[in-house]
């Protein structure tokens, strides 16, 4: 036998041998805690739809999943730490909504579908569109007359440029053929008080998590909730598509990934833990009373062209809108 002939055998052995061990390991996974890398800081609504991923996660493998957080450049430094990750499925994380928006606005340190495994969607948030208690309109029309008949005077609060909150309402204002002031804030709670104090007459939520208490305790009124349907914590709030703005359908959205090359067998593993455990009343209960809607992907290949829908629906509206990155 010739060295050549050994050698390219060996090889052959060794490939064979690295691929059973690997399919060994996937099957095993896991066997030791896991990590979920959330890329928004502790605390807040995103936060929160991650620690309950975690819980459903821990119950379902009988492992320790460690929230990350990882904050920082409205999602994408998370992201980056994600794509960078070992694909050895200890290292999971909250695939936003942020990787179908981030590369459309600059350098986002990730390529949204060569460095990430997309396993399943999992929820979205509720964006609300809300205005001053006194504000003379209490519905999208009352304010498209207003603001054509008073042009430049409204000034809407997002979390920042290239946001959801910010995103929605450029699609509303082409839609509408109007046009409000953008101030940006590092916050949704700062929003919300300058709004109350009369810094500015409008302001775009992600969801209802900050909005929802002030709605109900008469400080702020709700326009229109931009969802599918209407949410059940404001059930007399009527959605944008009902209000005559059928192309104003928003779902911020999370779902579950890895690092590229995560082993199917864990791909597998991960998303029939997740549609099990999102069939409890408690999981249901606990996403439900913040205004999140479910969405459980029926496959890992759902999920992914999902996102893929999204990039180009939210790139087309950047470029029509002229957005620039921070």
């Amino acid at each position: 036998m010739t060295r050549s002939i050994r050698l390219l055998l060996s090889t052959c052995v060794f490939a064979a041998t690295a691929a059973t061990g690997a399919t060994a390991m996937a099957q095993d996974w896991p066997n030791r805690p896991v990590k979920l890398v959330v890329p928004f800081p502790a605390g807040g609504p995103t936060d929160m739809i991650g620690r309950e991923v975690a819980e459903v996660l821990r119950a379902e493998f009988k492992q320790p999943v460690i929230v990350e957080n990882r904050p920082g450049g409205n999602g994408t430094l998370g992201l980056g730490v994600l794509a960078k990750a070992p694909a050895d499925g200890y290292t999971l994380g909250l695939v936003a909504i942020t990787v179908a928006i981030a590369p459309h606005l600059g350098n986002a340190g990730f390529d949204s579908f060569k460095d990430f495994t997309y396993i399943s969607n999992v929820a979205s948030t509720t964006p609300v569109l809300v205005a001053a208690k006194d504000a003379p309109y209490s519905t999208l029309s009352e304010l498209v007359t207003y603001a054509k008949t008073n042009p430049g005077k409204l000034a809407y609060g997002t979390p920042g440029v290239g946001t959801i909150p910010h995103l929605a309402v450029e699609l509303f204002q082409t839609q509408a053929g109007v046009q409000f002031n953008h101030i940006p804030y590092k916050g949704a709670q700062q929003q919300i008080q300058d709004l109350i104090g009369g810094s500015t007459q409008l302001d775009s939520q992600s969801s209802l998590v900050v909005a929802g208490p002030q709605i109900k305790a008469g400080r702020i009124k709700p326009l229109a909730v931009l969802s599918e349907q209407r949410s059940p914590q404001l059930p007399d709030t009527p959605t944008a598509k009902e209000s005559g703005y059928p192309g104003l359908v928003v779902a911020p959205w999370f779902g579950i990934g890895g690092p590229a090359g995560l082993p199917p067998e864990v791909v597998q593993k991960v998303h029939a833990a997740l549609a099990k455990g999102f069939e409890r009343s408690d999981v249901q209960e606990k996403f439900t009373s913040n205004g999140n809607v479910i969405h459980i992907s029926r496959s890992p290949a759902e999920f992914r062209q999902y996102a893929s829908t999204e990039f180009a629906r939210w790139g087309k509206v950047i470029k029509d809108g002229g957005i620039k990155g921070e």
